[in-house]
């Protein structure tokens, strides 16, 4: 069941307004678990270049595509129908297909597990990702410092753990079809899904299409649209950070509808080093709220959901 658009809060990250920039992320994060982000500090100019990469690269022919299929360590080039977001889904996979890159170095690193296009067609790909990491990772610890802050925990509480040391941060290429067949009738770009991790940063087209789910277990469910708002970044919280709140936070569900219109998006994914022990936060537990969950290393919870997803 649709239910229209969805007005979401725009958190200024230059604001001097720390306070109120602190109480937007809660009330966010309690209610909706999605917001956006202004003075994000990622320049026009680099989306610009990473849409371009996206776009050159999706363009190719799937046989091409396919010398590049993710690996193991969840690297390079995954083709339509190859994910199944939501298991309950009718259909054989979701229509999207992607490109995951990790981490960048600045010098090649032995058994970099990253999968790179041919560099005399795609001579700027690797710089393009190794600066999008950059300014992601930038603009993601300053929103994490907000939501420690929102939490009553000091502004680094999540660098002083290490949680972003040795993180693990993934940029994934989205490209969602426009024209479909008739036996995708009814099908999604990508299924209803939560996502993992920590944090996750988007960026669009502005081509609509997203929608959440602010109760999972309402029957029937009612998703609402998340509309573009120029400038800013879409920003929404994973099931790691929901386990870590004691569901104080929700990881909300969502998912892209087909539109009739090809759309491209860059998706984020911020999480914790992978031995890093994700148990309830002092702040989101007590007597009469006990933790939920038993505490689980980050590279454990990942793993098992990332083999559920491709089976």
């Amino acid at each position: 069941m649709a239910g229209g658009s969805l007005d979401l809060p725009v958190v200024d990250l230059a604001s001097p307004d720390l306070q109120s920039a602190v109480a937007a992320v809660r009330k966010a994060c309690v209610e909706s678990g999605f917001f956006y982000v202004t003075n994000h500090g990622i320049q026009d100019g680099l989306l610009e270049a990473l849409f371009a990469e996206s776009k050159k690269f999706f363009e190719l022919p799937l046989e091409e595509k396919m010398l590049l299929q993710r690996n193991s360590s969840h690297r390079g080039y995954t083709p339509p129908y190859a994910e199944k977001l939501d298991a309950s889904s009718e259909f054989q996979g979701d229509l999207k297909e992607s490109f995951y890159i990790g981490a960048v170095g600045d010098v090649d690193m032995p058994n970099d597990p990253n999968q790179w296009p041919p560099k005399e067609r795609f001579p700027s790909w690797k710089n393009t990702m190794k600066l999008y990491h950059e300014a992601a990772l930038a603009a993601a610890k300053k929103i994490l410092s907000l939501i420690a802050l929102s939490l009553d925990l000091e502004a680094e509480f999540f660098q002083n753990i290490g949680a972003v040391n040795c993180s693990s941060e993934v940029i994934r290429l989205l490209h969602y079809p426009g024209e479909l067949n008739e036996s995708d009738n009814g099908n999604y770009g990508a299924s209803a899904h939560s996502d993992y991790g920590m944090i996750t940063l988007l960026v669009t087209d502005g081509t609509p299409g997203l929608q959440i789910c602010r109760e999972k277990d309402r029957h029937p469910q009612l998703w609402e649209d998340v509309h573009h708002v120029d400038g800013t970044l879409i920003v929404n919280i994973g099931d790691l950070l929901e386990r870590w709140t004691n569901c104080a936070f929700r990881s909300t569900l969502h998912r892209v509808v087909a539109v009739g219109r090809e759309r491209y998006s860059a998706a984020y994914f911020l999480d914790p080093r992978p031995d890093l022990v994700v148990q309830c936060l002092e702040s989101c537990c007590c007597e009469a709220y006990p933790p939920r969950f038993l505490p689980i290393t980050a590279g454990d919870y990942l793993k098992e959901r990332l083999s559920a997803t491709y089976k």
